[in-house]
Protein backbone atom coordinates (compact mmCIF):
# COMPACT_ATOMS: atom_id res chain seq x y z
CA UNK A 1 0.00 0.00 0.00
CA UNK A 2 2.77 2.46 0.89
CA UNK A 3 4.53 1.81 -2.40
CA UNK A 4 1.34 2.53 -4.37
CA UNK A 5 0.86 5.79 -2.50
CA UNK A 6 4.49 6.75 -3.16
CA UNK A 7 4.27 5.89 -6.85
CA UNK A 8 1.11 7.95 -7.20
CA UNK A 9 2.82 10.93 -5.58
CA UNK A 10 5.85 10.55 -7.86
CA UNK A 11 3.60 10.35 -10.93
CA UNK A 12 1.96 13.64 -9.92
CA UNK A 13 5.42 15.14 -9.35
CA UNK A 14 6.63 14.09 -12.83
CA UNK A 15 3.62 15.71 -14.48
CA UNK A 16 4.11 18.95 -12.59
CA UNK A 17 7.85 19.06 -13.32
CA UNK A 18 7.22 18.52 -17.02
CA UNK A 19 4.93 21.55 -17.00
CA UNK A 20 7.39 23.63 -14.96
CA UNK A 21 10.19 22.78 -17.39
CA UNK A 22 8.27 24.47 -20.22
CA UNK A 23 8.08 27.70 -18.17
CA UNK A 24 11.86 28.11 -18.11
CA UNK A 25 11.99 29.64 -14.61
CA UNK A 26 13.76 28.28 -11.51
CA UNK A 27 11.64 25.99 -9.38
CA UNK A 28 11.19 25.90 -5.64
CA UNK A 29 11.20 22.18 -4.93
CA UNK A 30 9.87 20.95 -1.57
CA UNK A 31 10.26 17.52 0.01
CA UNK A 32 8.45 16.49 3.17
CA UNK A 33 9.60 13.50 5.20
CA UNK A 34 8.20 12.25 8.47
CA UNK A 35 10.65 14.29 10.51
CA UNK A 36 12.01 17.06 8.32
CA UNK A 37 11.21 19.49 5.54
CA UNK A 38 13.58 20.36 2.70
CA UNK A 39 13.38 23.17 0.13
CA UNK A 40 15.66 23.92 -2.82
CA UNK A 41 15.66 26.49 -5.58
CA UNK A 42 16.79 24.71 -8.75
CA UNK A 43 17.52 26.49 -12.04
CA UNK A 44 16.36 25.24 -15.44
CA UNK A 45 19.77 23.60 -16.03
CA UNK A 46 19.51 21.63 -12.74
CA UNK A 47 21.82 23.78 -10.61
CA UNK A 48 20.87 24.15 -6.95
CA UNK A 49 21.07 27.87 -6.19
CA UNK A 50 19.64 27.98 -2.66
CA UNK A 51 18.62 25.40 -0.08
CA UNK A 52 17.09 25.34 3.39
CA UNK A 53 15.91 22.50 5.59
CA UNK A 54 15.08 21.68 9.18
CA UNK A 55 18.39 19.88 9.67
CA UNK A 56 20.31 23.17 9.54
CA UNK A 57 21.20 24.64 12.92
CA UNK A 58 20.21 28.22 12.05
CA UNK A 59 16.75 27.01 11.02
CA UNK A 60 16.22 24.77 14.07
CA UNK A 61 17.16 27.42 16.64
CA UNK A 62 14.13 28.46 18.67
CA UNK A 63 11.83 25.74 17.32
CA UNK A 64 10.02 23.17 19.44
CA UNK A 65 10.20 20.55 16.70
CA UNK A 66 11.09 20.02 13.06
CA UNK A 67 7.86 18.47 11.81
CA UNK A 68 5.32 21.21 12.41
CA UNK A 69 3.94 24.28 10.66
CA UNK A 70 6.19 26.65 12.59
CA UNK A 71 9.27 24.86 11.29
CA UNK A 72 7.84 24.97 7.76
CA UNK A 73 7.36 28.73 8.03
CA UNK A 74 10.98 29.21 9.10
CA UNK A 75 12.21 27.08 6.18
CA UNK A 76 10.05 29.18 3.83
CA UNK A 77 11.54 32.41 5.16
CA UNK A 78 15.11 31.08 4.90
CA UNK A 79 14.68 29.81 1.34
CA UNK A 80 13.24 33.17 0.30
CA UNK A 81 16.19 35.02 1.86
CA UNK A 82 18.75 32.74 0.22
CA UNK A 83 17.06 32.81 -3.19
CA UNK A 84 16.88 36.61 -3.16
CA UNK A 85 20.55 36.75 -2.15
CA UNK A 86 21.30 34.59 -5.20
CA UNK A 87 19.36 37.04 -7.38
CA UNK A 88 16.20 34.99 -7.92
CA UNK A 89 12.86 36.75 -7.48
CA UNK A 90 10.41 34.55 -9.44
CA UNK A 91 10.09 30.77 -9.10
CA UNK A 92 7.65 28.00 -9.95
CA UNK A 93 6.42 26.08 -6.89
CA UNK A 94 7.16 22.36 -7.17
CA UNK A 95 5.39 20.60 -4.32
CA UNK A 96 6.75 17.19 -5.43
CA UNK A 97 3.29 15.66 -5.66
CA UNK A 98 2.39 16.47 -2.05
CA UNK A 99 -1.01 17.97 -1.28
CA UNK A 100 -0.99 21.77 -0.95
CA UNK A 101 -1.98 21.61 2.69
CA UNK A 102 -0.42 21.85 6.14
CA UNK A 103 3.37 22.14 6.13
CA UNK A 104 3.63 22.57 2.35
CA UNK A 105 1.13 25.44 2.36
CA UNK A 106 2.81 27.07 5.34
CA UNK A 107 6.21 26.94 3.61
CA UNK A 108 4.76 28.46 0.43
CA UNK A 109 3.03 31.28 2.32
CA UNK A 110 6.22 32.12 4.24
CA UNK A 111 8.27 32.14 1.02
CA UNK A 112 5.76 34.53 -0.56
CA UNK A 113 5.96 36.79 2.47
CA UNK A 114 9.76 36.63 2.18
CA UNK A 115 9.55 38.14 -1.29
CA UNK A 116 9.48 35.21 -3.72
CA UNK A 117 6.89 35.43 -6.47
CA UNK A 118 5.08 32.31 -7.68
Amino acid sequence: MTNDKRNTRLRRARKARARIKTLGVPRLSVFRSGRHLYAQVITADAQVVAAANTLQKDVRDGLKGTKNKAAAAVVGQKIAERAKAAGIETVAFDRSGFKYHGRIKELADAAREGGLKF
